[in-house]
């Protein structure tokens, strides 16, 4: 899958990952409208899935992925969890890989089966079917390799990739990720391991189907582990409304302009909230603030990685 991923970042000349971290207040009134009935769980929940569904059809010309966050849907309740699962479907439908953001991880037997649900398929007297059938999550790697040994089997097994937590982007992180082990960072001992998780799933293209999140709000950091996992594909969440720059994610890339996909969520999703597009676009045009945004971030990237020096793609 993370070849899958490079030749998708390759044709469409855009490492952005568009999240879909979409919360009821981020949708127009006039979508909100249509959908009634039902619980309020349940319009809601229509409204955001609707929404989504514009943006996917706005930009899935222009981005290799999306990425979709989980808790925003989980706090709408069984309603929400199901436009999860059909943001997903319509994403793929779309020919867009799709990154499930869930953090998941816990002893072996129940990682097996959060690897069963959103990566692999559920057994069903006698037969398996996918349940949410996503190309990638992300994983939490706290209790070690026993926890993350089932997202592995279901990358083997299914063709399917994971990005691990390594360094993320919240202000805190450092609590934990920046304590020093063994004349170390716990960052970099993590980091040691998501490349020996990884060594055996290594694609074609260089990069192997075990990935990891390295927060763009830590350039330093992004820069160093850079170096120290030139095999680990990155997911770097952090650009826009949480304050990276585009030059914060530059370390991330390697001399051919891949080796990273940034995401951004709010500053693509509420484009239509923000200036310069709530200039230009009314509510009712929010799908096309999106893309606006989607290729002003496009033209940003390659602007940045040429002045580098790399001509990517």
């Amino acid at each position: 899958m993370i070849d899958e991923l490079i030749e998708k970042v390759i044709d469409k000349r855009n490492p952005t990952v568009v999240g879909l971290d979409t919360r009821l207040e981020y949708v127009p009134n006039h979508v909100v409208e249509r959908c009634t009935g039902g619980s309020p769980f349940e319009a809601a929940s229509c409204a955001i899935l609707e929404f989504n569904k514009a943006i996917i059809d706005a930009v899935y010309e222009y981005v290799p992925a999306v990425k979709i966050q989980i808790a925003y849907y989980e706090m709408y309740g069984p309603s929400g969890i199901e436009a999860f699962r059909l943001t997903a479907q319509y994403a793929k439908s779309k020919g867009l890989i799709v990154i499930g953001d869930v953090k998941r991880n816990d002893i072996g037997s129940t990682a097996e089966a959060y690897a069963c649900a959103y990566l692999g398929e559920t057994p069903l007297n006698g037969t398996k079917m996918p349940a949410f059938d996503l190309d990638f999550v992300t994983v939490n790697p706290y209790l070690g390799t026993d926890g993350v040994v089932p997202f592995i089997k279901a990358c083997k097994d299914y063709n399917k990739g994971i990005f691990v937590l390594v360094k993320t982007s919240n202000p805190s992180s450092g609590e934990f990720q920046d304590l020093p082990v063994e004349g170390k960072r716990l960052y970099n001992k993590v980091a040691e391991k998501v490349v020996e998780w990884g060594r055996e799933l290594i694609g074609a293209k260089g990069y192997s189907r075990v990935g990891a999140v390295i927060g763009a709000t830590y350039p330093r950091q992004l820069e160093e582990l850079r170096r120290e996992m030139p095999n680990t594909y990155f997911l770097i969440p952090g650009y826009g409304a949480q304050g990276g720059s585009i030059q914060d994610v530059m370390s991330g890339f390697d001399e051919h302009g891949l080796g990273a996909v940034i995401n951004a969520s709010r500053s693509v999703i509420c484009a239509y909230q923000r200036s310069p597009w709530k200039e230009k676009f009314p509510p009712e045009r929010f799908a096309d603030a999106a893309r606006a945004e989607v290729l002003r971030m496009k033209e940003e990237i390659e602007a940045a990685l040429s002045n580098k020096g790399v001509k990517p793609w």
